[in-house]
């Protein structure tokens, strides 16, 4: 597996993983309705936005098949003024997650917020979602509970933060 900055181009790939990770990720979670709604050509115009803004990251398999990708930046919300960083998304394809890889994409996100003077982060997880317990792992600590809505569908979800990014793989 190869991890490497995102680029222009990757945006097709990663608008795919995004989707698909959905589908498998959240059903049974949110409304299957919502899940039908997913196109990849609305995210891969969302990636395409996005990209060029930094903090993306993909893995790809030595035929160039992008399997994962995360993103990341400032913390957007400005509710948590203690956690500067933001792990806004990370998705693996079903079949190639607990291997490892979530970490190895973490990894340059968290170099990348640390050359911005980004200590602390944090992450929104649903709360019925298992992956929850890989954040868990890297020793982010629950901050707080929100609710969010799809489709009318009340759900609730988890804010984890870690106070010292520097110590996630410092193990």
């Amino acid at each position: 597996m190869k991890i490497r900055k995102a680029v222009l181009a990757d945006a097709k790939g990663i608008a795919k993983v995004h989707v698909d990770s959905w589908k498998t990720t959240y059903d049974n979670i949110v409304p299957a309705e919502y899940l039908k709604r997913l196109s990849y050509e609305s995210r891969e115009q969302l990636w395409k936005n996005s990209i060029p803004n930094g903090g993306v990251y993909v893995s790809e398999t030595s035929e160039g098949e992008i399997v994962g990708f995360a993103s990341g930046g400032k913390e957007r919300t400005g509710k948590y003024p203690d956690y500067a960083g933001e792990l806004y998304a990370i998705y693996i394809l079903k079949e190639y997650q607990g291997n490892g890889l979530g970490s190895l994409l973490v990894k340059p996100l968290i170099d990348e917020l640390q050359l911005q003077n980004i200590s602390t982060m944090l992450v929104l997880v649903l709360e019925d979602n298992s992956s929850r317990l890989f954040y868990e792992t890297l020793g982010a600590k629950k901050i707080d509970t929100i609710e969010v809505e799809f489709l009318g569908q009340k759900v609730q979800e988890l804010v984890y933060g870690w106070s010292d990014i520097r110590n996630i793989f410092k193990k």
